[in-house]
């Protein structure tokens, strides 16, 4: 006979009870199903229950309840992608002894927020804060001490960033530390955390945040010990305004900030880099200009295995002023010859350009030869480099400090490799192809001698 199944097993319908996130709920023995294999048996009630829990609706990034991470845990998500839900369910997850902790309950834990107003109105009371997702007992706030308590005695206290000493003395089991891209004292904060956590077999922390290129963050990623998770805003789409995420990408969407707030990245800047992210955005400037000369650039492969170069190809033009426009980054990765001289021919006939520059270094007049193969009414011009990738970039770096060129579009490949760029020779240590042809492209048209123009409009 089967058991009645209990009052928590019909969900409502209505709008305010939609599964929070646009995952599909499980059945309870899918549910349980995931329990196991995170070392819980649950019995047929306890299946039940865990239906209605996080673990059933929580998107996978949201709770790696498969590869629980180690001792810390870095979340770095767009605004809106869903940190705060996650850290306040892990934190619910650790109080009550939920898998992947269901070894153990945690009992003394630290929240960590830029200041004390933030932890109470974003940690604690938000709407995907630790109180208002608190699924059994709800806990209790005492202002006086700074901390919550739980029915259980579980407790937590708050902390300011502001205040980096106020860690001196207490110790943790556990901590959640929010918007650590934003902390005042992020570092002397965060090292005053690691000799708290002190309390237990297995201390955890979870820092959820924003990327912002501090020192702190950085440290975090570089560290082999810390499990990373990303997250997009837009992976959060269904349990946000209808339409929000498709208005910041039309005015954000490729961005230095919308890259950083929606997309998550951390964008940073190489301090020997040629070009900053400064100077990359204040070239982005859309719109049509009449053209004197458009070339196709190619910095072409060795070979095209796998651990390949990519090919890189950039579509540039001239104006009658003497400045320069940057219309399409076409660049392949793992192209074979035909493959990416297939492409370059494409983008000489689309764009009416006045020839094709392919540097010849690594492959000679074989280069040449298997662009005129493919479509020999290209007007193909051979260039040689004599001097390394930095002493030739060096003049283009100053035609974007004069404001002489411009970006018609968003190349976020290429602009990385630009602010990624040093006096090695390599863009985060790999080769700079698309920078090469951007390279090659410019120097053709502002810093050699000019055709015979012809004008016409990008579009």
């Amino acid at each position: 006979m089967t058991p009645k199944r209990p009052p928590s097993w019909r969900r409502s319908t209505s709008a305010s009870s939609r599964s929070p996130t646009n995952s599909p709920p499980r059945s309870s023995t899918e549910a349980a199903a995931a329990a196991r294999a995170a070392g819980w048996t649950p019995s047929l009630d306890e299946a039940w229950t865990i239906r209605r829990e996080w673990v059933v609706f929580a998107r996978a990034r949201q709770y790696p309840l498969l590869w629980p991470p180690g001792r810390s845990w870095l979340v770095l998500g767009g605004r809106g992608a869903g940190k705060t839900r996650l850290g306040a369910e892990w934190v619910d997850a650790l109080v009550r002894g939920l898998p992947p902790f269901a070894h153990r309950k945690y009992g003394r834990l630290a929240l960590i927020g830029e200041t004390l107003a933030d932890v109470r109105e974003v940690m604690i009371d938000g709407l995907s804060g630790i109180a208002a997702r608190a699924r059994q007992a709800r806990p209790r706030y005492e202002p006086s001490r700074r901390r919550l308590v739980w029915p259980g005695g579980a407790t937590a206290q708050i902390f300011s960033s502001e205040d980096p000493e106020s860690l001196r003395g207490p110790q943790f089991d556990a901590a959640w530390c929010d918007e650590a891209g934003k902390w005042r004292h992020a570092e002397a904060c965060f090292d005053m955390l690691q000799f708290g956590l002190r309390v237990g077999p297995a201390p955890k922390q979870l820092i959820t945040t924003t990327p912002r290129p501090i020192p702190l963050l950085r440290r975090l990623l570089a560290d082999p010990a810390v499990t990373v998770t990303r997250m997009k805003t837009a992976d959060n789409q269904a349990n946000l305004a209808a339409g929000f995420v498709d208005r910041l990408r039309t005015r954000y969407g490729g961005t230095r900030l919308g890259r950083q707030e929606l997309d998550g990245e951390m964008i940073a800047d190489r301090e020997d880099a040629l070009w900053s992210r400064q100077m990359v955005e204040a070239a982005f400037r859309p719109g049509t200009a009449a053209l004197a000369r458009i070339v196709v650039a190619v910095d072409p492969p060795a070979s095209a295995r796998r651990t390949s170069d990519a090919c890189g190809i950039v579509v540039a033009g001239a104006t009658a002023d003497g400045e320069a426009v940057v219309i399409a980054d076409a660049t392949l990765r793992r192209a074979r010859p035909h493959d990416w001289a297939s492409r370059v021919a494409a983008l000489y006939h689309r764009h009416r350009a006045d020839r094709v520059v392919v540097e010849v270094n690594q492959g000679g007049d074989m280069v040449e030869a298997v662009i005129r193969n493919v479509d020999a009414a290209v007007a193909v011009k051979p260039v040689r480099a004599s001097r390394g990738k930095w002493l030739r970039a060096e003049p283009v770096a100053a035609l974007y400090e004069q404001g002489r060129v411009r970006h018609a579009a968003r190349f976020p490949e290429l602009e990385d490799e630009m602010c990624d760029f040093g006096p090695d020779g390599l863009a985060g240590g790999r080769s700079p192809d698309r920078l090469d042809a951007l390279v090659w492209a410019l120097s053709e048209l502002l810093l050699a001698a000019r055709g015979n123009p012809r004008i016409r409009d990008i579009r």
